[in-house]
């Protein structure tokens, strides 16, 4: 007997070029599926196209301001005074986001991967409708739309607001520059541009910036930015925008106003599913509009699935990644992954950066009898001869019972790229004694990992007298 005949176009249709789609697509067809991908914007999805990575371009650049400043105390002597030129910086970024993009469709393509740049619309459990009109039915439909900013509050005014999307490409270099939202993107974008040459003030609802991050790390955080000149009003926001001739004034709900030239909102995102038909093909939703789907990142409807940020589990370009790859392996590989969201390493890309992994110290009290805490401040080495004034923050979170790292925490120079590998490390479940026992690389900042052997504090869980009786 023959292989039976698929009644369906495709055995898989992806709804969104961005790293978790592209990497469901590429891996199911390697199973032998056919795949078609749709794509409304431009390959890559947020992370590529106007996400992580122009983001990170632009840390760059704004670092080489500390970087000509500290050169001094090396030796060196610039013979003028560095000059930084906003259009050149975009160029660049385009440049590099158009190459990867392009890299990004090339192995689709080479994968056996249909590429189709239209916008798409589920109509029911297994059909898809394209804008130029043509429906195509699928034996299973993954949606990885991702997330769009929020631009809120909904004040008088708020289209006079732009998002981090477009701040990437404003026209004009904003002198004058208004962050509304103390989150990782707010106080980013808020450290970019101060180092690039903007009066940067930074507003937000809470007491402290990075809400869910270590006490202490947002304490070093708020410490760096005001260092780095940002003017910043916590427990503040915007109650208007008005545009005058001379900028945009903003009325705060402190009762002051600041005129800018720029207001970008940065008070959050959300899964970006207006239109997409989910409703009509019966999808479960939560009330954010994340849609729901169980560990293996199935809906309700047995043949739609969704992974990354529409989802709304851990928003971050390397999660959904993994979850694109789980999918097309249980889906078209017969295999059984599930995706652990636990002990995610993550950086947030301010100068200094917060590098991070497990819990913080203050979920650690709240979930365990005994908290070991082990932390250490420094001044970092390059600083000795800059004279600037640094510090870097590291600190470990370890089971006072048990013995296991439970987290790790550092602000400073590279301290992504150490939550990188310290991430293996808390994963395998290491101790403070194998921490203890690996031998420092000398002299650099990530030795004081392993060589801090004075507890700085033990917290310990007082039993209630029921408790006790027990």
């Amino acid at each position: 007997m023959g292989a039976a005949v698929s009644t369906f176009d495709v055995d898989l249709f992806v709804i969104g070029a961005g790293s978790g789609g592209v990497r469901a697509a590429r891996i199911a067809a390697g199973y032998g599926a056919k795949v078609l991908v749709a794509e409304e914007f431009r390959i890559g999805g947020t992370c590529v196209i106007r996400g992580c990575v122009p983001k990170k371009l632009y840390v760059y650049a704004s670092r080489f301001k500390d970087e000509f400043e500290d050169a001094a105390g090396f030796g060196w002597t610039l013979p003028s005074a560095p000059i930084f030129d906003w259009s050149t910086l975009i160029a660049g970024k385009e440049k590099e986001i158009s190459r990867l993009s392009a890299i990004y469709k090339a192995n689709l393509e080479r994968a056996g991967v249909s590429v189709i740049e239209q916008r798409a619309q589920i109509v029911d459990a297994h059909t898809v409708k394209l804008t130029d009109g043509r429906q195509i039915s699928a034996k299973y439909i993954l949606v990885a739309t991702g997330g769009t900013p929020v631009l809120e509050p909904a004040i008088p005014g708020i289209e006079h607001a732009i998002s981090s999307n477009e701040l990437f490409d404003v026209p004009q270099f904003p002198k004058r520059l208004l962050v509304v939202g103390g989150g990782y993107i707010g106080v980013e974008f808020a450290s970019v541009f101060a180092r690039l040459g903007s009066d940067v003030a930074l507003t937000f609802r809470a007491d402290n910036v990075l809400r869910g991050f270590d006490e202490d790390m947002r304490a070093g955080v708020h410490d760096a930015l005001t260092h780095a000149g940002i003017k910043i009003h916590a427990g503040v926001l915007p109650t208007q925008i008005e545009k005058t001739a001379d900028g945009l004034v903003v009325a705060l709900s402190d009762g002051t106003a600041i005129t800018v030239d720029q207001v970008m909102i940065a008070t959050g995102r959300r899964p970006h599913v207006q239109g997409l038909g989910l409703e009509a093909a019966g999808v479960a939703m939560a009330k954010n509009g994340a849609i729901k789907v169980d560990h293996y990142s199935a809906t309700n409807v047995p043949s739609i699935y969704a992974v990354g940020d529409v989802t709304d589990r851990v928003n971050l370009t390397p999660v959904a990644i993994r979850e694109g790859h789980a999918f097309a392996d249980n889906v078209f590989g017969g295999k059984n992954v599930l995706v652990d969201h636990s002990d995610v390493p993550t950086a947030v890309f301010t100068t200094p950066e917060l590098g991070t992994v497990g819990i913080s110290e203050q979920v650690a009290r709240s979930q365990y009898d005994v908290v070991d805490i082990y932390s250490a401040s420094f001044r970092p080495m390059r600083a000795t001869l800059s004279g600037r004034a640094e510090k870097t923050l590291m600190k470990i979170i370890v089971d006072g019972t048990s013995d296991r790292v439970l987290g790790v925490h550092i602000l400073g120079h590279e301290a992504g790229e150490m939550a990188q590998l310290l991430g293996i490390a808390v994963r395998m479940g290491a101790t403070k004694a194998d921490f203890d026992a690996t031998m420092a690389v000398h002299p650099t900042a990530a030795e004081e990992l392993v060589t801090m052997r004075t507890r700085t504090t033990r917290y310990e869980r007082q039993a209630t007298p029921g408790q006790a009786a027990q």
